[in-house]
């Protein structure tokens, strides 16, 4: 087994997590949970084993094991690493995540969020909750995975949707987008659109109306802040993108929306 689907969709339940030490009086342990799956971030060397998969151990390594897996733990002398054992609900995308990653940069940000898992679990289940939840969508998005499966952009395109989404209310373009990912233009357009399916400009367009469709329904500010605040400040030019994009302008745009939950 080399991969794993979990659905990420709805928060987990968190049954238990802490710190584990092994390799003290054993080099070998055999570990199975009928019903959890099993997240381990890990400080040690050693190899872990599932079948005919085997994963080398080292300390930034992070590992997501189903339910009902039997996985051999090898160690090398003292071993420790965080653990939470969990309930994933079945609803949702499924993501195809690999039983065993390098964490990289990463590491240091999941061992903050798994540790205050585990000081949270006995007082504030919910907290613990929050902030495993939060680790496994980072463990699911962490760059270097071969294919990008179901419900996951190429690492690529990935980090231009956060650098539109960080930077739309200012001016954005092709080329900066590409130059902030590390890539040339005419690559980012190429990877972009077979992943999505639309060009860059088009993301951004698209992004920026279904912000201001958020503000227009669900806030007070003027349409002229508004416009301002997803990057398009010239009113002419926001009305004329709201009547493409939304199918009326700004102004019909709220008020239909609060015709549609009867308020005056």
């Amino acid at each position: 087994m080399e991969f794993t689907t979990p659905r990420l969709d709805e928060p987990p339940a968190v049954v238990d997590a802490g710190i584990g030490v092994h390799g003290v009086s054993t080099a070998h342990d055999v570990f199975r949970l009928p019903d959890l799956w099993q997240l381990h971030l890990y400080h040690y060397e050693g190899v872990l084993s599932l079948g005919r998969s085997v994963h080398p151990i080292r300390p930034g390594h992070v590992s997501l094991v189903p339910p009902d897996t039997e996985v051999h733990f090898h160690y090398r002398g003292r071993s420790e690493h965080v653990y939470v054992h969990l309930r994933l609900h079945g609803g949702g995308t499924a993501r195809r995540v690999p039983v065993m990653q390098d964490a990289a940069a990463e590491s240091t940000r999941l061992a903050d969020l798994l540790r205050n898992a585990v000081t949270a679990m006995p007082t504030s289940p919910a907290r613990a909750t929050a902030e495993v939840w939060a680790a496994l969508w980072r463990i699911a998005e962490l760059p270097g995975i071969e294919g990008a499966g179901p419900g996951r952009h190429h690492p690529l395109v990935a980090a231009a949707q956060a650098h539109v989404e960080e930077h739309l209310a200012g001016p954005l373009s092709v080329p900066d987008i590409a130059r902030a990912v590390g890539i040339s233009h005419t690559h980012l357009t190429r990877v972009f659109r077979a992943e999505t399916g639309r060009t860059v400009v088009s993301y951004i367009r698209h992004r920026r109306l279904q912000r201001a469709r958020h503000l227009l329904l669900s806030s007070t500010l003027s349409v002229t802040a508004i416009a301002a605040a997803v990057g398009i400040a010239d009113l002419q030019a926001f009305n004329k993108a709201c009547r493409r994009e939304l199918g009326a302008s700004p102004r019909d745009v709220r008020a239909r929306g609060r015709e549609g939950t009867g308020r005056g």
